[in-house]
């Protein structure tokens, strides 16, 4: 990890971040003065679950990955954010420590804002408070969502899903791949299965022509078809 100057990212941040557009002037300069900026490398761990949290991070580049762990050590992945994404939230609103862990899985520049003065704008600043609210619904729920998923679909169904979300969410490069590396254990703890599991269903999936694979890049041939796996019109 290494720190940066502040003012490399906090005009992408305002720009990117649609939280951030519902500060006013004097509030979007105190943020810049008092942020602390770093750069992580892959691999790297912002904090770790249960971890006392004590302030919010925003990305102003890179991926990050949000996982519980369980008894045998196995990762469950919760969801990714990305540039122009904030977390560390809940556990601010909550007073709770960390319920993951997050780790760098794309070198980032992650920016941390002190709790006190996430807390100011929520206190003072009725459309930031708005925007927060509804950050918040939104995550619940898209949570609520995975349970029933989990619940309810095969494997084959949850892992076509997955890939259809990491396309609307993440997009494609120039040659068509998904724009976010994974490894085979970061999808089976994605989509919550065993490594094998999912290893085997992505050779299935190549078979029928559903999906290109070349080492981590992973490029959907035929969404349609897809789609009708995971049930979603």
């Amino acid at each position: 990890m290494k720190k940066i100057e502040n003012q490399q990212v906090c005009d992408f941040c305002i720009q990117q971040s649609d939280i951030f557009r519902h500060l006013t002037q004097e509030e979007f300069s105190e943020m810049s003065y008092n942020k602390s900026c770093n750069l992580y490398k892959r691999g790297d761990v912002v904090y770790h679950e249960g971890n006392r949290v004590n302030g919010i991070y925003c990305i102003g580049k890179g991926i990050v990955k949000h996982y519980k762990t369980g008894i045998d050590g196995k990762e469950q992945i919760v969801r990714f954010s990305k540039k122009g994404g904030i977390f560390g939230f809940r556990s601010i609103l909550s007073e709770e420590v960390a319920c993951t862990t997050t780790k760098v899985i794309e070198d980032a520049s992650i920016c941390f804002i002190p709790s006190e003065q996430f807390i100011y704008w929520l206190k003072h600043n009725s459309d930031f408070s708005m925007k927060m609210m509804k950050l918040s619904c939104k995550e619940l729920g898209e949570a609520n969502q995975y349970i029933i998923d989990i619940a309810q679909k095969s494997v084959r169904e949850r892992l076509a899903e997955i890939l259809l979300l990491l396309n609307d969410n993440f997009g494609t490069d120039a040659e068509g791949n998904l724009n976010i590396s994974l490894t085979r254990e970061e999808i089976a703890g994605l989509v919550g299965t065993a490594t094998e599991s999912v290893i085997r269903l992505l050779s299935e999936f190549k078979a029928d022509n559903l999906i290109e694979l070349d080492r981590r890049h992973i490029k959907l041939l035929n969404i349609k078809q897809l789609k009708r796996i995971c049930d979603v019109f």
